[in-house]
Order: C-alpha cells, then sequence, then structure tokens
C-alpha cells in the first residue's frame, strides 16, 4: 500500500468519525510542499453538505489526527485545507519498502482485464508518414503502462488493408498494365512469387488513382466493382492484393523496429473479412441493420443527440464493405477468439464522429456486450514551426523513416557538440544516438497533453538541457555510473534511513509520488503524467546529487543508505522510461 494510500486511510477514518463521507479523506501531495509534505482538501467539499463552515470541520478533522505515530504534524490552513507531514522514519521506511520491491512500489489493478490496444493504423500501399508518429507513440505507451500495472494487454496495429482503396489500386494497375496475370480471363492456374509492384510503385499509383475517382465516375465505378470482386475472393485480385500487403508490411515494419515498437498482432481489416456475411445476417435478423437506397445501415442517432450522427453503413448499394463494417466484425473478433474487456482506439480526435458510430452499432447489433468497455482515444496534431501539420520544404507528406533518420542525425550532432561518448566506437555512438533519437521524438510527444497540438523542435527535443528525452536518458545513465563506480570501490548500499537533509528528504517524498502517478496516468490514458514525473524525479536527483556528496561520504550508515537510494531511483526512473518506451543506453 502506498503512502498516500495509507494517510488516505487515516485521514478517511477521522471524516467517518464525524459522520462524514470516508473518501473525503483524499490526501494529495501538498502545493505548498516548503509547508507540508501532503494536504488533503475533503473539509472544502464537506462544508455544504454538513452546513458547517470549512475550518471547523477541518480543525475537527486535526483534533482526531493528532495523535497518529505517523504524522509529525498536522494542522489547519486558510479556509479549511489540513496539512500533514510525515515523520521521517515513516518515510524513510516507505522507501526502503520500494528499494527492496522490484516494481520500485509500482501498483496492481485490482482487476486483471484483457486490454486491446488498437493504434498506429498503417495502410498498405502507403509508406508510413508523420501522420503515424503519435499514433504509434501514444499507443505504445498506454500498452505500456497497462501491462504494467498487471492486465493482459494485446497490441494490434490494424492494418487499413481491405475496402476501396484496393480497388482503386486494382483498377489503376488494370489500366497502366493490363498484360499482368491477375487480370487474365480465364485466369491462369498460379500467379508470379515476385510482386510486380513496390511500395514506391504503390505511392504513386494510389495517389493517381485517387485523383481519378474524383473527377472520371466511370473510374470511381469500375473501382467499387473491382472492390467488391476481391472481397468476393477474386482469385487474380487476391494475389495480387497479396502482393501489395507484404512489400507493405514490410516497410512498416522496418519503422516500427526503428522505433522500438512491437505487437501482438499483426492483423488488419481483411483479418475478419470472413465474419462479415454471417455477422451481417445476424444484424439484419436482429433488425438492428435496415436497407436505406439500396445500401444496408445501423441507424444509432438518438434523440438527445446535440449534433447529427449518421448511421453506420454496412453495405454500400454496390454490395462491397468499408471499413466501418470491418471495424463491427474486428469488434466482434476481439469479444469471442480474444475476450477482450477495454478496447482502447489510439486514433486521431477527428475520428470522433466515426467511433461514435462504430460503438453505438456494436452495441445496438448485440456485438459488445454491456461488461465491454471501448473508448476512442484521441490526440492532436504534430506541427512544423508554421503551426501546420509538419511537412516537407515542398510541401509533401514526410515519411517516418524520413523523421527518423532526421532525429537521429540531429541526435549525433548533440553529442558530437557535447563531446560525449567521443572516446566510444563509432559503432557504439551511432547505437547510442540512435536511443537518443528516438527518446526525444517520444517525451517531445508525450509530455504534451494527448489531445493537445504541438510543434515538433528537433533542436529543443535533442538537447540534454531541459525537459527532454535525453535529459532523462543522462540522468538515468549517471545513477547507472554511480552504482557502478561503488561496486569497483566494493560498496554497496544498505537500508534506507531517515534525514535532516531537505534535498534528500525532498526526494524521498518525490519517490513516493510514483504509484499514484502511474495509476492516474492509466485512469486517464494520459503518458503525460508520467512524463512529467520523470523530469520531476530526474530533477530532484540531480538537486540530492549536487549537495550530497555519495562516494566520498564518511559515515558508512549514511553513505550505503544513499546508495539505496540511487538505486530506488534508478528502478524507479528505468519503470517510467519504460512505461513512455524510452530505452537508456548502458553509457553515454
Amino acid at each position: 500500500m502506498s503512502l498516500v494510500t495509507q494517510l488516505g486511510d487515516v485521514v478517511g477514518a477521522a471524516f467517518a468519525d464525524l459522520g462524514l463521507d470516508r473518501s473525503l479523506g483524499k490526501v494529495v501531495p501538498s502545493q505548498r510542499p516548503e509547508l507540508a509534505d501532503f494536504q488533503c482538501n475533503g473539509a472544502m467539499a464537506a462544508a455544504k453538505r454538513a452546513g458547517r463552515a470549512p475550518r471547523d470541520i477541518a480543525t475537527d478533522v486535526v483534533a482526531r489526527l493528532e495523535d497518529v505515530p505517523m504524522l509529525a504534524t498536522v494542522d489547519v490552513a486558510g479556509p479549511g485545507f489540513i496539512n500533514l507531514t510525515v515523520t521521517d522514519a515513516v518515510l524513510a521506511n516507505t522507501i526502503e519498502s520500494m528499494h527492496k520491491d522490484e516494481r520500485a512500489g509500482l501498483p496492481s489493478s485490482e482487476e486483471r482485464q484483457t486490454v486491446v490496444v488498437d493504434y498506429a493504423g498503417p495502410n498498405v500501399a502507403k509508406a508510413m508518414h508523420v501522420g503515424h508518429l503519435r499514433a504509434t507513440i501514444i499507443g505504445d505507451s498506454l500498452a505500456r503502462i497497462m501491462e504494467a500495472i498487471g492486465h493482459r494487454v494485446i497490441r494490434d496495429p490494424h492494418f487499413g488493408d481491405w475496402g476501396f482503396q484496393m480497388g482503386l489500386l486494382v483498377t489503376e494497375l488494370e489500366d497502366q498494365y493490363p498484360g499482368l496475370p491477375y487480370f487474365e480471363d480465364p485466369l491462369p492456374e498460379t500467379f508470379p512469387q515476385e510482386s510486380p509492384v513496390t511500395l514506391e510503385d504503390l505511392q504513386t499509383l494510389y495517389p493517381r488513382a485517387s485523383e481519378r475517382a474524383s473527377s472520371d465516375d466511370s473510374f470511381a465505378q469500375r473501382a467499387r466493382e473491382a472492390t467488391v470482386r476481391l472481397q468476393n475472393g477474386h482469385r487474380g485480385y487476391m494475389a495480387l492484393w497479396h502482393h501489395m500487403k507484404r512489400v507493405s508490411e514490410e516497410s512498416q515494419r522496418a519503422d516500427f523496429a526503428a522505433l522500438g515498437v512491437e505487437f501482438d498482432l499483426w492483423y488488419g481489416e481483411s483479418d475478419v473479412r470472413d465474419r462479415i456475411p454471417s455477422m451481417i445476417e445476424a444484424l439484419r435478423e436482429s433488425g438492428a441493420a435496415v436497407e436505406s437506397e439500396g445500401a444496408l445501415i445501423i441507424p444509432v442517432a438518438t434523440e438527445d443527440d446535440n449534433r447529427d450522427i449518421p448511421p453506420l453503413i454496412l453495405t454500400t448499394s454496390s454490395g462491397g464493405y468499408l471499413y466501418s463494417t470491418t471495424d463491427l466484425a474486428t469488434i466482434e473478433f476481439r469479444v469471442k477468439d480474444i475476450g477482450a474487456d477495454l478496447i482502447l482506439y489510439v486514433v486521431d480526435s477527428r475520428q470522433a464522429n466515426h467511433f461514435t458510430q462504430v460503438f453505438r452499432a456494436a452495441r445496438k447489433g448485440g456485438i459488445a456486450p454491456p461488461a465491454l468497455t471501448m473508448e476512442h482515444i484521441g490526440f492532436g496534431t504534430m506541427n512544423g514551426p508554421d503551426g501546420k501539420p509538419f511537412r516537407t520544404r515542398e510541401g509533401g507528406v514526410v515519411r517516418l523513416a524520413d523523421l527518423i533518420s532526421m532525429v537521429k542525425s540531429a541526435a549525433k550532432q548533440r553529442l558530437d557538440e557535447a563531446e560525449m561518448a567521443a572516446e566510444y566506437p563509432e559503432e557504439e555512438r551511432d547505437a547510442i544516438a540512435a536511443k537518443v533519437g528516438i527518446a526525444a521524438l517520444k517525451f517531445g510527444d508525450l509530455i504534451n497533453n494527448r489531445t493537445s497540438d504541438y510543434m515538433l523542435d528537433l533542436d529543443r527535443f535533442t538537447s540534454f538541457e531541459g525537459k527532454t528525452g535525453p535529459y532523462l536518458q543522462y540522468a538515468a545513465v549517471r545513477m547507472g555510473s554511480i552504482l557502478r563506480r561503488a561496486g569497483d570501490m566494493g560498496l554497496s548500499s544498505g537500508a534506507i534511513v531517515g534525514t535532516e537533509v531537505p534535498v534528500e528528504r525532498f526526494l524521498h517524498l518525490e519517490l513516493t509520488n510514483l504509484p499514484e502517478v502511474v495509476m492516474r496516468a492509466a485512469t486517464l490514458r494520459a503518458p503525460n503524467h508520467l512524463a512529467d514525473y520523470a523530469f520531476s524525479l530526474s530533477g530532484s536527483f540531480n538537486r540530492f546529487y549536487d549537495v550530497c556528496h555519495i562516494l566520498s561520504e564518511e559515515d558508512a550508515t549514511i553513505r550505503s543508505s544513499w546508495l539505496g537510494l540511487v538505486e530506488t531511483c534508478e528502478r524507479s526512473l528505468r519503470l517510467v522510461l519504460g512505461m513512455l518506451g524510452i530505452e537508456v543506453p548502458p553509457r553515454m
């Protein structure tokens, strides 16, 4: 049980003694750390329902806390804030418990759930670009956080590999290369093993096909018909589709690997295509799906909507499926085959209406049981210096691989400027630069509230000073370096003891915040709380390190306690950085 939870129980019991709700005893870190360690604002909330002045309530609560052994001081401030300071012994014992725990006191969720995190969302026929970055970074962090607190997590990129975009490509390819065997009539028995197109070819073909469809109705109609034939299993189209999917996925896997992102599944819209006919038939029979102008739809609007919510389209008038159809089938798969309790869709905020349609349709059609929770985890955009979505100087979309290369180069330049790792082998320096660059990119994103837009600033992100990923990596490396040097000197850590050194005590208090920060990040689906905490913890450690000369301390008890504190800090920081997807080099 964390220190904050223990204090909350004690203060809650005092409120209960007054006939008030125990939950009013919630305790949080003090906003005025120079006055107290923690505070409780419950008296302010209790005043109206109790019909008493908040300060009077607070005074009565404090009277019941004055003899609590774990509290050094307790008093009332202002209109009714309750200030609490714990004893040095209690604080030291709390840190010692964290020191002994490989998880550094990291909490576990009371109920273990199967959580599916749907993120990244790359498309066939397109290299990943900067627009995929936020979904990938935020989704990966949320998956790590959920896993860290004990949930069974299934990571799924959910490839966009089915639907009208594929019909467009097939039709464009047939027009450009009509002699390919995939378009022959009759079709050959077998098809070539090698793909007739590269990813670069597809990136040229798709924009051309999309442009043609917007201005040429006959081409668009042929593409819709090709989509239906593909979805019905046309052998030639399916063989061509497999080639396009494979060359796309090879590039995407390389980008994910460069970001240090892994998935448990590599599924896309196409993987549920066999479930769609029976699902649609069940929706039709239940009355959830109805016909409208030749299409099959699920009305999802409700009387209390304050905006227009269009129906979800299951099949078009030509019989084709949309990605809303595959989204429903994917929910069915995740419920029946995976046993999902919670599904998090990490997709930009502009898709909010789509997920409203999908979630309502899944409930209405009985696909999503009442016990299933589905959440759209929306986020803002990453912008360039002009405040607009980040693009190349020519106005084009920046490929993710190119951005990763840019940030790695910037990180290596920073290492050179700081004369860091100068004596290391070139291969190791390159590996360090890669880790620093990715840390800069991830932290530069995750430090922001996910719903906010932010500006990509490689110069600021790659700095070893300030609120940056490299600063945090350096702090963790410094902690590890101290411990290695201690080992070389034959020194070892010991039990954490109480302290009268202000910066050390403040570091103790910072460490006690870890459990609540992790749970808050998980509950709010907000990694920025962890990013902020990692920065605060690193800053508190650096201030402690500047004042307390650990390895030269003559008092053996204090020195071993300080080494234990360094171990606890390093473990805690690495745990938090791990949840942010940031890797720490062995040295820098």
